[in-house]
């Protein structure tokens, strides 16, 4: 099992990141800087909270104003990089919120993104002063850096992981979508992949609005193309009509009526199993004659839950084009063991096979209670 994050902060890291800083800063107090850092409660601290930590740490440390703590951290932040520096964005969250520091902390985070990110760091900021900070971004999507630009993209994504979420943005995401046209066509695979996450946060809470975006950036440029088929991700499982259509699925509204297969079947072996065992998923299906069928190949899982009701959970099998009466079979080993993001729970678990969102053959799982040798949580 992979270690926890949080253990980057050794005592190791922290004695070579003070003395870096007074080398930079004679008056600077290596050793009262690490011992408060590790004080008391250090060990039962979670990784934000050691960051935290460290930047409070920081301002206590530094010179006053806030200006001139800055101008000790920018004689080392160029040899500061790397995941471990977020503490540099925060420090500026923690000690630049005054109205006076507004303009030198947003150039510090704008400088510190490079090393790091401050892609959590900017988000108070949006929630205080929402236009005035997206002024800011918009120019940021314009920069030569690819880590600036990244960052007027995933500060402003209004359900970003880890991060504050910004409601503002959750209620309105038009302010966010015209910051994305300038974006739509970044160069940079780092950035897109920013534009195309953010466009699948707000399609949770504004399908339609995203749905609008897709129709008038899909099929302009191979990047943009790109940009909009990941964060459609969220819709296509979805299924919905409109963006099946947009990427080139065949549509059908039911099995019923025009259905896309002649022959499905989904057979899970064996029918009952203990948490933490495996079962084999075998798919075999036979497209309908006719013209050829663009689809997207998934199974479910109704996982049952603690409290007894179930939820799904999508799991992709093939996105492909059958031709004419073409069959296509595939066996999946599906593991039953409890994850750090999933756990499992005794009961009737309904699998079900869907073609482009619509149920075509199901069968079931009886999960029973792990034995005692099979309870090891795993890290994914």
């Amino acid at each position: 099992m992979p270690e926890p994050l949080k253990l980057i902060y050794t005592e190791s890291f922290l004695r070579q990141f003070a003395a870096r800083l007074q080398t930079a800063y004679p008056p600077f107090d290596e050793r009262r800087f690490v011992d408060a850092v590790l004080a008391r409660g250090w060990d039962e601290l979670e990784l934000k909270a050691r960051m935290r930590r460290i930047s409070e740490q920081l301002g206590l440390a530094l010179p006053q104003p806030f200006a001139a703590a800055l101008d000790v951290l920018y004689r080392v932040d160029e040899a500061c990089t790397g995941f471990p520096y977020l503490f540099l964005p925060d420090f500026v969250e923690v000690y630049g919120s005054a109205d006076a520091d507004y303009e030198l902390a947003l150039n510090a985070l704008e400088r510190f993104t490079s090393g790091s990110s401050s892609e959590f760091a900017i988000r108070p900021f949006l929630l205080r002063e929402p236009e005035r900070t997206m002024r800011r971004m918009h120019v940021w999507a314009s920069s030569d850096n690819e880590h600036v630009r990244r960052l007027a993209s995933e500060g402003c994504r209004p359900r970003l992981p880890w991060g504050q979420a910004l409601p503002i943005f959750k209620r309105d995401p038009a302010p966010v979508l015209e910051l994305l046209e300038r974006l739509r066509a970044d160069p940079s695979l780092y950035v897109r992949k920013s534009v195309a996450n953010n466009l699948n946060d707000i399609a949770k809470d504004h399908p339609e609005a995203v749905k609008e975006t897709a129709l008038r950036w899909y099929g302009r440029d191979p990047l943009t193309d790109w940009i909009v088929r990941r964060g459609c991700r969220g819709l296509l499982r979805a299924a919905d009509p409109g963006v099946l259509q947009l990427f080139g699925y065949a549509a059908a509204a039911s099995p019923e009526q025009a259905p896309l297969l002649s022959a499905a079947s989904l057979a899970v072996s064996p029918g009952s199993i203990r948490i933490g065992e495996s079962a084999e998923l075998r798919v075999e299906l036979r497209a309908r004659a006719g013209a050829p069928l663009r689809v997207r190949l998934e199974y479910g899982i109704d996982y049952v839950k603690a409290s007894g009701r179930t939820s799904r959970k999508l799991f992709l099998l093939s996105d492909r084009t059958l031709q004419s009466g073409e069959r296509f079979a595939f066996v999946k080993t599906q593991r039953f063991a409890d994850l750090t993001t999933r756990r499992h729970y005794p009961g009737l678990h309904r699998i079900v096979l869907l073609v482009n969102g619509i149920e075509y053959a199901e069968d079931s799982l009886t999960l029973l209670p792990a034995s005692h040798d099979s309870t090891n949580i795993l890290n994914v």
